[in-house]
This record gives C-alpha cells, structure tokens and sequence, in this order.
C-alpha cells in the first residue's frame, strides 16, 4: 500500500500547488488489476483500485474548482522485465508486452492530456466487460489463468 498508493498520494499533495500554478500534467501509472479484480494479488489489486479512486476524485474535484491540472490514468499490462515475469510465472498465460511501447503509450498520453491510456488497447475492452457482463469477464479472466478447474462429478 505504501508504495502503489500512499506514496502517489503523497507526491501529488506536495507537487499540486507547482502544478496548479503551471497548468501541469499528473501522469499516473497503474494496472489492469486496478480495474478488474484478479486471482491471487488482492493487496496489489487493492491499491490500484484505490489510486483509480483516488485520481478520478482529484480529477473532479479540480474540474468542480476550474483548475487546469490534468490526470492521465494509465493502465498498463504485463510488461516485459524479469521480476515480472518471475512473479506471474506458471500463474498467467498473459503475454508480456513490451516496455518502449508501453512507455510510448504513456508518453502519448501526457502529450495529449488524455484522461486514460491502456497499454495494450485491449485492457479497456476488460475494464469495460467488468460491469456489463460478469460472466463472459470470468470467462475471459479464466483463460489468462494457468488453472484447472476440476470436472463436474
């Protein structure tokens, strides 16, 4: 928690005076996980949903108070560094996807301002199921899982 969500909130309370003034840009990097709740990270998970939560927040608020600091919230996949993969290892089937095209991706999204970036494109797609159909979103989460499930006696 410390350091996927307190920490961020920290920062911003210190850097949002300068920001304000200047008409900056918070960048926020999270995860799909922050999204949609997965298997087997639920702290990590948690802290995630938290600084979706928490920026979505700040963005309004700011907005209510005409200030013109923007929030670019990026969910980002699995990308493609060893501890990662060490960490997913025979859990996920997910790929990984590759680090300069997510850092791209983000790059591009501060540029623009964007509200949201999710790296791949797909992930808004996910984050999107999650409220609409929870069935096929298990679905979907299932076949990232390397689980079996038993069979019906």
């Amino acid at each position: 928690m410390q350091v996927n969500f307190l920490s961020y909130m920290q920062l911003t309370s210190s850097a949002l005076p300068s920001l304000t003034d200047s008409k900056g840009s918070l960048v926020v990097v999270s995860s799909l996980l922050g999204r949609v709740p997965p298997s087997f990270s639920s702290p990590y998970s948690a802290a995630k949903f938290a600084l979706g939560s928490f920026f979505g927040s700040l963005r309004r608020e700011l907005d209510v108070q005409d200030v013109n600091v923007a929030i670019t919230m990026c969910v980002l996949g699995l990308r493609d560094r060893a501890s990662a993969a060490e960490g997913v290892r025979g859990v996920t089937r997910a790929k990984a996807a590759p680090g300069p095209k997510a850092a791209l991706a983000v790059i591009r999204g501060s540029a623009t301002r964007a509200s949201g970036v999710f790296y791949p494109w797909r992930f808004h797609l996910l984050g999107l199921l999650r409220g609409w159909m929870p069935q096929p979103r298990a679905w979907f989460i299932r076949q990232e899982l390397n689980i079996t499930t038993p069979a019906a006696a």
